[in-house]
C-alpha cells in the first residue's frame, strides 16, 4: 500500500527540475562584475507590499476584498514604509483561478470595482510616494477570453493560432490520445479535447486557463499594448505569472512517465525556459525600459542560477528580477508538495548562499520573500507559531530577510505575524483549486485510509495556497474588520484575530509591524551597505543560527538570527569579532541585548533572537 500511495503522490505534483534547458557557465563569462555604483536603480532600493484584492478590505459589505477597501488603507501601507504596492490580479475574469485566469485585460473585476476606482488607488499611491505593480497573466487567458471564444469556433478563425492546437493520437486499436503526455499543474493532463474541431489545446494549468501561443507575432503584439496600456494608466511595473513557461518546444515531445498507473507526467523540462524565452523577454525588457518601470518575473521549475541570470542580469536588459522557489520547495516531500518534508537549515543557508553570492558576483538581482498567495506563512513553516514565540519569530524572519541582497517582498499580514489556518478546518473549509483537486484525486484513490487523509490534512494546512488567502486581520470585531459585521467573508477567518490584528499593533512599538518598518528604514537608512553591499555566509555548520555579512566599502554588518526555540552559546568566529568589539547595535527582537551588548568571545543567543551589528568606517577628525 506505502508503494501504492508514493505512486500516486509523485504524479500529483510536478518535478520541479529543467535538466535539458539550462546554460554553462562559460555564457556569462562576458557580464560585467558589479563595482559600488554599477547597476543602481529605484527597484532595486524599494520594498514591495503585495496585496491579494478579495481578502484585504471589504468595503462594500459582500464579502470580497475590493480596491475602494485598499484605497481607504493607503496611509497604513505608508505607515509600514513600503515604496510599491502589488495587486495580484484585478482583471475581469471567471475566477476559476481567482483571477489568474484573464477574460479581458482592460476590465476590471467587477466585484473588486471599477477603472475609476483603480485611477483613485493610482493617484492615492502616487501622492503618498508609492508606486502601482500590476499583476500580469500572459501565458494563458480564461477559456471565456474572447480570443479563445473565436480560437475555438473553427479551424479557420483568424484567432486559432492564438492558441496552442494540436491532432489527436491514437493507439493501435483507436482510442484517441492527447498529443503528448504532460501534465498539469492542478492535476490530470495538460490537453483538453475539444469535439467541435476534433483537436486539443493545451493548458499547463486548469482546463479553463488555455496557454496562449507566443510562437504567433500577433499575440506577442497584443501583450506589448496590454503593458503600454497599463504603463501610460500609471503603472510602474509588472509581476508576471509564469513568465518562463511563455516559449514551449515546438516538437512537443513526450516525456518519462513515472507513474506507470498514469498516462502523463510532468512536461517543463520542454516549456520552462524554452528556446526562444529571451527574445520574448527582451521585447518586454525594451517597454519597460522607456517607462523606467521594473519587472519580476515567477520563474518556477528552474533550479540553475544561471539560467535565471540569463533573464535577470541588469544589462540583459529582460526582467528585473525573478521569484524562484527553492526556498518554497525544502519542506516538500520527497513525493511532491502535499507530503511530508522537513525544514532543515543547513538546506536553507546552501539555497540562500548560492543565490545571494551568484547575482551579485554577476550583477543580477534577487528577489526575496518567504510568504505570497500560493504559500502557507512563513512562521508556520520555518520558524514557530508558539505563543510565546510567535512575535519573536516574525520579528527574526523580517530580519534575515529584510536585510538580505536584493528587493523585499511583504505579503499582507506578514507585517502582523499571521500564522496559517486552524487546525479545526475539514477539506470542505478550503477554496484553493489546487489543494482541493489534489484532495478528491487521493482520496477517490484510496477511499477510507483514514490515517493517509490525515496527513495529507496536515501537509494542506502547512503548504495549501488558502493559508495566504484568509482574510486580512484588520481588528478584533467581527469578522476581523475585514468586512461588516453582517458580512460574511468569501473564506473563513484564522481563529486568532482577536489577538492578532492590525489595529492593535500600529501603536505599539514592540509590535511585529512596528519592527518590520524599523527593518524597512534601516535598508533604507544603510543603503550602500543593505541594498548593494556583498553578502557572506557566517559559520555555515551551525545547526541553529543564520548569521551572514553585509560589506561595503570599509563597512561590514553582521546579522545574527536564531532559527531555532533554544538558547545558543555561540562561538563567535574571528572573521567577524572585530565588528562584535568595534561594533554597534542597529536592530534585534530582544530589548534587552541593547543593554547588555555582545562582547566576549561568546555570544548568548536566546530563542528566535535576531539582531544586527554595524561596523562602520574610521572617521578621521576634522
Amino acid at each position: 500500500m506505502l508503494a501504492q500511495i508514493q505512486l500516486f503522490l509523485s504524479t500529483n505534483q510536478p518535478q520541479l527540475i529543467n535538466p535539458n534547458m539550462t546554460t554553462t557557465t562559460t555564457e556569462i563569462a562576458s557580464i560585467p562584475k558589479p563595482t559600488p555604483q554599477s547597476g543602481r536603480a529605484w527597484w532595486k532600493e524599494a520594498s514591495v507590499y503585495q496585496i491579494y484584492p478579495a481578502s484585504f478590505k471589504d468595503s462594500n459589505g459582500d464579502g470580497i476584498g475590493d480596491i475602494p477597501g485598499i484605497v481607504s488603507k493607503l496611509d497604513y501601507l505608508k505607515e509600514l514604509g513600503v515604496d510599491v504596492v502589488w495587486l495580484s490580479p484585478i482583471l475581469q475574469s471567471p475566477q476559476v483561478d481567482m483571477g489568474y485566469d484573464i477574460s479581458d485585460y482592460y476590465a476590471i473585476h467587477p466585484p473588486y470595482g471599477t477603472m475609476d476606482d483603480v485611477d483613485r488607488l493610482i493617484e492615492g499611491l502616487h501622492k503618498r510616494g508609492m508606486k502601482y505593480v500590476m499583476d500580469l497573466v500572459v501565458n494563458h487567458t480564461s477559456d471565456q477570453h474572447e480570443w479563445f471564444k473565436q480560437s475555438r469556433s473553427s479551424k479557420t478563425n483568424p484567432y486559432r493560432d492564438w492558441y496552442i492546437w494540436r491532432k489527436p493520437r491514437y493507439t493501435a486499436d483507436g482510442v484517441r490520445q492527447p498529443p503528448n503526455n504532460w501534465g498539469s499543474y492542478f492535476s490530470g493532463p495538460a490537453w483538453t479535447y475539444d469535439a467541435e474541431t476534433d483537436e486539443y489545446y493545451l493548458h499547463l494549468f486548469a482546463p479553463e486557463q488555455p496557454d496562449l501561443n507566443w510562437e504567433n507575432p500577433q499575440v506577442r503584439a497584443a501583450v506589448h499594448k496590454i503593458m503600454r496600456y497599463w504603463l501610460e494608466k500609471g503603472a510602474s511595473g509588472f509581476r508576471l505569472d509564469v513568465i518562463n513557461f511563455i516559449s514551449k518546444d515546438q516538437r512537443f515531445l513526450d516525456v518519462p512517465i513515472t507513474d506507470p498507473s498514469k498516462s502523463y507526467s510532468d512536461g517543463a523540462k520542454y516549456y520552462a525556459c524554452g528556446p526562444r524565452l529571451h527574445e520574448y523577454l527582451q521585447d518586454l525588457g525594451k517597454i519597460l525600459k522607456e517607462y523606467d518601470a521594473f519587472s519580476v518575473g515567477e520563474m518556477p521549475s528552474v533550479y540553475d542560477p544561471v539560467e535565471i541570470l540569463n533573464a535577470v542580469g541588469f544589462e540583459r536588459g529582460e526582467l528585473g528580477m525573478a521569484f524562484q522557489f527553492e526556498i518554497m520547495d525544502l519542506d516538500h516531500g520527497p513525493r511532491g508538495k502535499f507530503t511530508p518534508g522537513q525544514f532543515k537549515l543547513a538546506e536553507l543557508k546552501s539555497v540562500v548562499t548560492k543565490w545571494q553570492s551568484f547575482m551579485y558576483e554577476n550583477n543580477g538581482w534577487n528577489a526575496l520573500y518567504l510568504e505570497n498567495h500560493d504559500q502557507g506563512r512563513s512562521i508556520s513553516r520555518f520558524a514557530s507559531e508558539k505563543p510565546q514565540f510567535r512575535a519573536l519569530s516574525g520579528k527574526m524572519l523580517a530580519t534575515f530577510l529584510g536585510l538580505q541582497s536584493g528587493t523585499p517582498f511583504i505579503y499582507q499580514g506578514q507585517e502582523i505575524g499571521v500564522v496559517n489556518l486552524p487546525e479545526s478546518w475539514t477539506i470542505e473549509d478550503y477554496r484553493d483549486l489546487e489543494a482541493i483537486n489534489f484532495w478528491n484525486e487521493l482520496t477517490a484513490a484510496f477511499p477510507g485510509d483514514a490515517q493517509l487523509q490525515q496527513q495529507t490534512l496536515k501537509e494542506l494546512r502547512l503548504k495549501s495556497r488558502d493559508n495566504g488567502r484568509l482574510p486580512m486581520q484588520w481588528g478584533p470585531g467581527k469578522y476581523a474588520e475585514f468586512s461588516s459585521a453582517t458580512a460574511k467573508p468569501w473564506i473563513g477567518v484564522n481563529d486568532d484575530y482577536e489577538q492578532w490584528n492590525a489595529s492593535s499593533q500600529v501603536s505599539d512599538p514592540g509590535s511585529v509591524f512596528r519592527y518590520w518598518a524599523g527593518i524597512l528604514k534601516l535598508r533604507k537608512e544603510l543603503v550602500d551597505v543593505f541594498v548593494y553591499g556583498s553578502f557572506t555566509l557566517v559559520d555555515k555548520d551551525h545547526e541553529e543560527l543564520f548569521v551572514y555579512t553585509r560589506g561595503f566599502g570599509d563597512e561590514t554588518a553582521v546579522v545574527v538570527t536564531n532559527f531555532s526555540e533554544k538558547e545558543v552559546k555561540w562561538a563567535v568566529p574571528a572573521d567577524v569579532s572585530s565588528v562584535f568589539s568595534d561594533g554597534r547595535y542597529l536592530v534585534g527582537n530582544y530589548e534587552e541585548r541593547k543593554a547588555i551588548g555582545f562582547g566576549g568571545d561568546v555570544i548568548t543567543v536566546k530563542p528566535f533572537e535576531a539582531f544586527v551589528v554595524l561596523k562602520e568606517a574610521a572617521r578621521l577628525p576634522n
